[in-house]
């Protein structure tokens, strides 16, 4: 037997989406380009390779995300990584092109791949997409309350019903230190009874152990102080604000003082939320946010406050229950006969400049394959050239749903077809059964 050529398959956990499925993809993106661009946020792209420090001192080097996950590499003496998230390359944008001059409060959002070296599961990937956002400059408390209002809504938007929006505040640095203490002390007794990723970070990010879902920190986690005890007065001044801005807005919310966020830049207000239970399971977290007002000026920029969220697209697809548009083009021209392969490129070509899709089929099939493939892209019309028709100026219009054909002139063609695509889609006859 002969040698075959071997398969090349794509990278684990770097999947391919075929057309079958982008259409999907296009609606969840579009309805959240359209609530984002309805509270004034307009879209950045930032590149998908950065300089590893970015990471580094936005991120955490002693999160996950640094310490395990990241694509790294070096290439002509710099470090660089394939971005695992997108707030961090957002911000270093922010403050490389000074924008703080330029505008009080910036709001953007942004569509795209990340990539994260972590075990590919339902939902997860080594290379997902994440829709996300950022407010930079407003202190909040209201902002924080509308973009998770705004984000609730959106969610609802594209099937989700009745999203769970959970809260909490990790408060600003002195709380945060005084609370880090705190826990520390409490869990220190308990080190021997926690897992190993536990049992680490107690010494390099003790907020983290509040996340675990370990079967063994449960028990230390229930019995730890939460952060809500040990807030500042001003901390304490914005989670109340937060809370009652969240009210007038009748956003429902569960306050949950053992969130936290996996990544070391956040501030006072975070939140996710969760839903789809019975497609997500316990992976059930659609988005997740919050306020992290010390990476613009980390990042060498001016002290500028700022909150923003990511969810994962993959995710928010399992959970939607858009559907797919079953219409691929609205007009299927079908040449049939030796002399009308020309003359269909051109009346297909027309059909376009009218602001329509529109196939041609140049494979020289017959009348029934053409007819089928119209069919099977959901087209609207079937536009027929024939010889005869080519010879006598006219083109044979057939309306697949209706099933209704006549022959109209050339000259006519375009602007009837127009009409036709415009108009509600007939519903099928009883005897028709619905095809």
């Amino acid at each position: 037997m002969g040698s075959s050529t071997p398969l090349v398959k794509a990278v684990k956990g770097m999947n391919d989406i075929l057309p079958a499925e982008i259409a999907r993809w296009h609606a969840v993106e579009g309805a959240f380009a359209r609530a984002m661009q309805r509270q004034g946020y307009r879209e950045v792209r930032t590149p998908y390779v950065e300089p590893t420090p970015l990471f580094v001192r936005a991120i955490g080097e002693a999160t996950d995300v640094v310490e395990k996950e990241m694509y790294s590499f070096t290439r002509h003496d710099e470090p660089l990584t394939l971005r695992p998230e997108g707030t961090a390359g957002a911000i270093r944008a922010y403050v490389e092109h000074g924008v703080h001059n330029q505008e009080p409060v910036t709001r953007w959002y942004y569509l795209g791949p990340m990539f994260r070296a972590e075990r590919p599961q339902r939902g997860r990937y080594r290379q997902f997409y994440q829709l996300g956002a950022e407010c930079i400059g407003d202190p909040g408390p209201g902002c924080d309350a509308e973009m998770i209002d705004a984000l609730a809504g959106f969610l609802r938007e594209i099937g989700v019903a009745a999203p769970d929006v959970f809260i909490n505040s990790i408060g600003s640095g002195d709380t945060r230190a005084r609370y880090k203490d705190a826990l520390v002390a409490a869990l220190t007794p308990m080190k021997d009874e926690l897992s190993a990723d536990s049992q680490r970070r107690l010494a390099t990010n003790p907020l983290r152990i509040l996340d675990s879902k370990h079967p063994a920190d449960a028990e230390a986690v229930a019995r730890a102080p939460t952060i809500l005890d040990f807030l500042s007065d001003a901390d304490r001044a914005h989670w109340d604000e937060l809370r009652r801005d969240l009210d007038a807005l009748g956003t429902p919310y569960t306050v949950d003082p053992k969130l936290v966020r996996g990544l070391d830049y956040y501030t006072r207000t975070l939140f996710e939320i969760k839903g789809a239970y019975d497609k997500l399971g316990a992976g059930s977290t659609l988005l997740g946010g919050g306020r992290y007002d010390g990476m613009v000026k980390d990042l060498g920029g001016p002290e500028v406050p700022a909150i923003g969220f990511a969810a994962g697209l993959e995710r928010l697809l399992i959970a939607s229950d858009v559907e797919a548009p079953k219409s691929v083009v609205d007009v299927f021209v079908a040449p049939v006969g030796d002399g009308t392969q020309a003359a269909g490129l051109v009346l297909a070509r027309d059909v376009r400049r009218a602001g329509l899709r529109c196939e041609v089929d140049t494979r020289k099939a017959s009348m029934k394959a053409q007819l089928r493939r119209a069919n099977a892209l959901g087209a609207r019309v079937c536009l027929i050239l024939g010889d005869r028709e080519v010879n006598q100026g006219v083109v044979e219009m057939k309306e697949l749903a209706g099933h209704v054909q006549e022959a109209v002139a050339r000259a006519d063609v375009v602007a009837r077809v127009a009409a036709v695509v415009a108009s509600p889609v007939p519903e099928a006859s009883p005897k028709e059964g619905g095809a």
